[in-house]
């Protein structure tokens, strides 16, 4: 008698899985059991992370045949926007007017007749390979003959990857979706286990112990551990979005204990302004996921600011290291271009340093000399952002409202900055208990610590009136000409950048005044001097302090991945089941 296949059902579908012998084998038999419990991994994508689309009003304003704000992976979405003008830009990222895109086949809410919601999230060939042999939670494709079948791309779409910056963001979905739903391979694991974790530029304070393969096959024993991905409106508040994940998480907790699997908890993954979002999803007044986080992983946040916002306002997206990269230049090549989207989101206003970041990173400077510094008091929203009349202030005013919106303008950026300012007093203490993080920390890589700004005044001539000067040209580039009057002539213009430009504009009598160049060990966004809030607030389980990768690209550096693998095994480890579904 041959052997057949054998298996033991259940209300969620296979429970075990062994084979039929004939009676004279009296050899034992193992049988395949199945976790029933289930830990999601999710991931929370930075600034410009999240996919967009635009309400079906400004759609038809706009003249556009889908409803895509924005969505980088699309290379010609993104090319048009680069040299889009600033009022397109307000009117197409309006925090008002945009949702996340999120996968929905049903309604398909595309904006485009032709266009399918599988279609606007499909992701490629998923480069996942798990075979659990039993029904699983995973990203696996169903076996031929189940009812309905899905593809594990068509699963992924439903996890959210799809309404993500995929291609910056797939290698560590992928990744952790292969390392803790098989830990008998060493794939993923050779690296980490056994491994000194100052190698991926851990602190001597808390230490961290080598990750023993024993222990970390005991962490994940019995659970499946599903990456999903959940986007969020970027231009809004981070508060705001917290309430709205808060309500999503709850949702795929039940969603799971409907399938009768053991759900209780979830761990975040961050990037970037991610951090920030999960921060407010463990506050009480926001997210209330307090007990529903087992823990979170937070990758290059700008824990408490970044002065690149302040410069990128006034002076423009820089150019990538290492080649054109599209994405930020969507946001602006020019000061007036971001202003017009940034200072019309809360969101984006909220990646300004806050006042612990403390005083003096915005300088003015003449032949090196330190003339002033600002803040002086710990409050940029005061000193800075809302001052007016100023010409090194945050707002330049006649940049803020190029497409002629209602309810536009400085008066309206105040009141935005204000709720910048109250979410950021909120969540200043608020970091979970059981908090790892990784961030770059890179000489080579210097990110805006500081924003100076070069008065090219003559030694001959009387500089104690700087303050009062109005500007006469700005290259938006981060070249001004300031002047009494604040009036200039028609001239032929010759601007610059980065750095001080020799060459003089043309405006007769006219003091130059530019943004010097980038300094502060980083990323080339988020400085040290920001990162570093986590390792001080003496509330993290793990830091690890890193080199070698761009801030967007951060998830694609080999020591970011492996840290984050670690972290999250440390963090799997400490959860206690109670037994409840």
């Amino acid at each position: 008698m041959a052997s057949q296949l054998a298996v033991l059902a259940g209300a969620n579908g296979i429970k075990a899985e062994g084979c039929c012998t004939p009676k004279e084998d009296q050899l034992p038999q193992k049988m395949s059991v199945p976790p029933t419990k289930v830990l999601p991994i999710i991931f929370l994508p930075g600034i410009m992370g999240s996919n967009l689309r635009i309400s079906a009003v400004r759609q038809a304003r706009l003249k556009k045949s889908n409803n895509i704000a924005w969505r980088p992976d699309r290379t010609g979405e993104a090319l048009a926007m680069v040299n889009a003008s600033a009022a397109k830009r307000q009117l197409q990222l309006d925090p008002l007017e945009t949702e996340v895109d999120i996968y929905d086949p049903v309604t398909n809410p595309t904006g485009d007749r032709k266009e399918t919601a599988a279609q606007r999230h499909d992701v490629g060939t998923i480069r996942v390979n798990l075979n659990p042999r039993v029904k699983s939670p995973l990203l696996t494709d169903d076996p031929i003959g189940a009812p309905n079948p899905k593809t594990k791309e068509m699963k992924a779409k439903e996890r959210g990857w799809g309404e993500v910056y995929f291609d910056s963001y797939r290698q560590i979905l992928e990744v952790c979706e292969e390392a803790f739903n098989q830990p008998w391979l060493t794939t993923h694991w050779a690296r980490v286990f056994n491994r000194n974790p100052a190698e991926w530029g851990s602190v001597s304070q808390p230490a961290l112990k080598v990750l023993l393969e024993k222990e970390h096959k005991n962490a994940v024993a019995d659970c499946w551990f599903p990456v999903h991905a959940m986007g969020y409106n970027w231009l809004q508040s981070n508060g705001d979005s917290a309430k709205i994940l808060g309500g999503r998480i709850r949702e795929l907790i039940k969603k799971y204990r409907a399938q009768k699997y053991q759900c209780e908890k979830v761990i975040l993954v961050t990037h970037s302004m991610g951090g920030l979002v999960a921060r407010a999803l463990i506050h009480p007044k926001m997210g209330g996921l307090e007990t529903e986080v087992l823990g979170i992983v937070h990758g290059v946040m700008p824990a408490i600011g970044a002065p690149a916002a302040y410069k990128r306002m006034r002076s423009g997206f820089e150019e990538a290291l290492g080649g054109f990269d599209p994405a930020p230049k969507v946001l602006g090549n020019f000061g007036s271009e971001v202003t017009a989207v940034l200072g019309n989101a809360q969101g984006g206003l909220e990646l300004l340093p806050n006042k612990v970041y403390g005083n003096g990173w915005l300088e003015i400077r003449q032949n090196g000399t330190l003339l002033h510094s600002l803040p002086k008091k710990n409050n940029p929203y005061n000193e800075i952002y809302k001052l007016r009349g100023k010409w090194f202030n945050l707002l330049r005013e006649d940049w803020l409202n190029p497409a002629e919106l209602p309810g536009s303008g400085f008066d309206n950026t105040c009141d935005l900055l204000r709720g910048a300012e109250e979410f950021h007093d909120a969540i200043r203490d608020t970091y979970h208990s059981l908090s790892y993080a990784h961030y770059g920390a890179d000489p080579a890589r210097p990110s805006w610590e500081r924003v100076v700004w070069n008065l090219e005044l003559d030694k001959n001539k009387n500089s104690t009136n700087w303050q009062d000067l109005l500007i006469a040209t700005d290259s938006r580039q981060g070249r001004l000409e300031l002047s009494k009057t604040g009036e200039a002539p028609d001239v032929n213009v010759v601007y610059s950048i980065d750095g001080i430009e020799s060459v003089p504009l043309g405006v007769p009598g006219a003091l130059g005044a530019s943004l010097g160049k980038s300094s502060g060990p980083g990323d080339q966004t988020v400085p040290l001097r920001s990162a570093v809030n986590q390792l001080q607030s003496g509330k993290f389980q793990g830091i690890f302090q890193q080199q070698g990768y761009e801030h967007q690209a951060s998830y694609s550096n080999i020591g970011a991945v492996e840290s984050t693998l670690y972290s999250l095994s440390r963090i799997i480890g400490t959860m206690k089941w109670t037994g409840h579904v």
